[in-house]
């Protein structure tokens, strides 16, 4: 029987409602959670009382139970510190999105991860979907053809409580449903898409009050020469509605739809091939919420790879840099009002500033 790794938990927040139920139930036979940290104890309290560990307050003790990899989901604008600290303890990090909201911060990850010698992996779980995957082997097998536009829509609801806490919705620490919700959407939109050219964005908080936008939309075009949009906003009522991409090609239309990018919705092949007639079943799954079921095969991956010894992620900074500049070059379109070019490598002005 291969030996257990130890596993850490730092932030213990929304998302760890995900992870309390893939360590304590798909992955209990291959991980030992022996730490997880929040700054409201009772928080870590309450996890570890579900998969087991010792519950601290802060990440400087966390870090002496010496865990083998530290899964880090603290507030998006505490992301790169965190990683750095536990990179240089010798830790290896999953880190959730956004890997950090700063470019230059992002670089610095990467290098802290090379000078350590550890992993630094990145949760973009939605790759992992059944429905994901058949879109990207279509795509490399050229059965897609020549793109001539796609799209995501993310309909999904926050209230106002949600934005009345001490960080979502601000810049420093998070920004809006582009950099928070729909940065999942906008990097399935590169991974099928290809590689973006420019991007012109508006984006407004239209039901909720926050400093970033509940609401965003926006025209890019493709170095490929596709057209394409994207439309997101947390302003759906009353509850998540849909998160989908859509494809249009010479060769063939899909859309991936659902709560969570988890439904082949549709698959229309100009020239079929056996098994397209069911193809939107066999590739589809019923998720409960918005976060899917990637969360359980991702960290498997993730835990194959330390096994192994390999510290190289399946998923890394380099992967979630290319969502990341998307993102500020939206934002960065919205505070100048008009087109912005990839390849003059905006920032938002906004995004991740503190202080």
């Amino acid at each position: 029987m291969t030996k257990k790794l130890r596993l850490g938990v730092l932030g213990c927040g929304r998302v760890s409602a995900r992870y309390r139920e893939v360590l304590g139930q798909e992955l209990v036979h291959r991980v030992q959670v022996v730490v997880a940290a929040d700054l409201d104890l009772p928080k870590a309290s309450a996890f570890t009382q579900v998969v087991g560990g010792t519950p601290v307050d802060n990440i400087e003790t966390l870090i002496t139970h010496k865990p083998d990899l530290v899964c880090v989901m603290t507030e998006s604008g505490n992301h790169a510190e965190h990683a750095m600290q536990l990179m240089r303890a010798g830790l290896n990090v999953l880190v959730e999105k956004p890997v950090a909201l700063r470019i230059e911060d992002a670089l610095a990850m990467e290098d802290a991860a090379r000078e350590a010698g550890v992993m630094c992996a990145v949760v973009k779980q939605n790759r992992y979907n059944p429905a994901m995957r058949f879109l990207r082997r279509s795509i490399d097998e050229g059965r897609i053809g020549r793109l001539v536009t796609a799209g995501v829509r993310v309909h999904w609801c926050r209230t106002q409580d949600y934005y009345n806490d001490p960080w979502h919705g601000r810049w420093s620490m998070d920004g809006g449903v582009l950099a928070q919700q729909a940065i999942h959407h906008v990097d399935a939109l590169q991974w099928l898409g290809g590689p973006i050219e420019a991007v012109c964005a508006a984006g407004d908080d239209i039901l909720n009050t926050l400093e970033a936008e509940d609401t965003a939309v926006a025209i890019v075009k493709f170095a490929s020469g596709a057209l394409g949009t994207i439309e997101a906003t947390t302003s759906a009522r009353d509850d998540d509605f849909e998160a989908s991409i859509h494809l249009v090609g010479e060769k063939a239309m899909a859309k991936v739809g659902g709560r969570a990018l988890n439904q082949l919705e549709v698959w229309r092949p100009v020239a079929p091939q056996p098994g397209d007639e069911t193809a939107t079943q066999d590739h589809s799954q019923e998720v409960p919420n918005g976060y899917g079921f990637g969360h359980g095969p991702l960290l498997g991956d993730v835990l194959d790879r330390l096994q192994r010894n390999d510290r190289t992620p399946p998923i890394g900074v380099s992967d979630a840099l290319g969502s990341l500049r998307l993102i500020h070059a939206l934002y960065a379109s919205m505070e100048t009002g008009g087109w912005v070019r990839m390849a003059d490598m905006p920032s938002s002005s906004r995004l991740g500033i503190k202080g």
